[in-house]
């Protein structure tokens, strides 16, 4: 596929239990596609990444191998930036759709991937994001999730409720003192800051990434009291 092709290619097409999922590629970039929504791309990939930098650099000083969940696989940025970095200590991943965690194991998307899946800090955890934060009694240093669009531009309504104030409860629960939620946006929501400080975070505050046009990318974030 040569790279100057800008016409997208459906590159696979599955039904799974949250509906359709869709990888396309895009000359030398991949697409993942929900249920028609454009989820993300290979193009750039800075905000995944500052999603992990900046939870990282939230967490108090010294604290020794801090465990990381990061809620969507996705296209692997956000994985593969923490994988890189040496001062996390467990690295989970939660993404119910199997379909893109084949894409990875066994797909073209393991070009990206490869390297921080086989890293022994890396566990995948294949169930829904909201399900888990909700039964697991795993507590973790920090949450990086980016399973939708953003507080107020979900994939499916189901996970709506993460941003809802039982959900935000959840998040702060799984968080160790100290600890840190980042939470990926395709654009700011003064909305999700005040839902933020009402749940008993402080520290809420926005971190933006340009694009080329529209509206930044953010990551906002939040930290639990010691």
């Amino acid at each position: 596929m040569p790279a100057t092709d800008s016409r997208p290619v459906v590159l696979d097409r599955r039904e799974g239990p949250f509906g359709e999922v869709v990888l396309r590629g895009r000359g030398d970039d991949f697409e993942i596609i929900a249920n028609g929504c454009f989820l993300m791309d290979t193009s750039d990939g800075r905000s995944e990444r500052l999603l992990i930098d900046a939870a990282l650099a939230a967490l108090p000083a010294g604290r020794p191998g801090p465990s990381v969940l990061i809620g969507g696989l996705g296209v692997g940025f956000s994985l593969v930036r923490a994988a890189s970095e040496p001062r996390w200590g467990r690295i989970a991943v939660v993404e119910r759709e199997q379909a893109i965690v084949g894409w990875h194991l066994d797909g073209p998307l393991g070009r990206i991937s490869g390297a921080a899946l086989a890293d022994p800090r890396t566990e995948i955890l294949g169930t829904d994001l909201v399900a888990h934060l909700r039964t697991t009694t795993e507590r973790y240093d920090a949450l990086c999730l980016d399973i939708d669009n953003g507080p107020d531009w979900t994939v499916t309504q189901d996970n709506e409720s993460l941003y809802s104030p039982a959900g935000l409860a959840a998040c702060h629960a799984r968080l160790t003192p100290g600890g840190v939620l980042a939470v990926w946006s395709a654009q700011p929501s003064p909305d999700f800051e005040k839902a933020l400080r009402n749940a008993g975070f402080h520290a809420v505050r926005t971190e933006e990434v340009a694009v080329a046009r529209g509206v930044p990318d953010v990551v906002h974030l939040a930290l639990r009291e010691h």
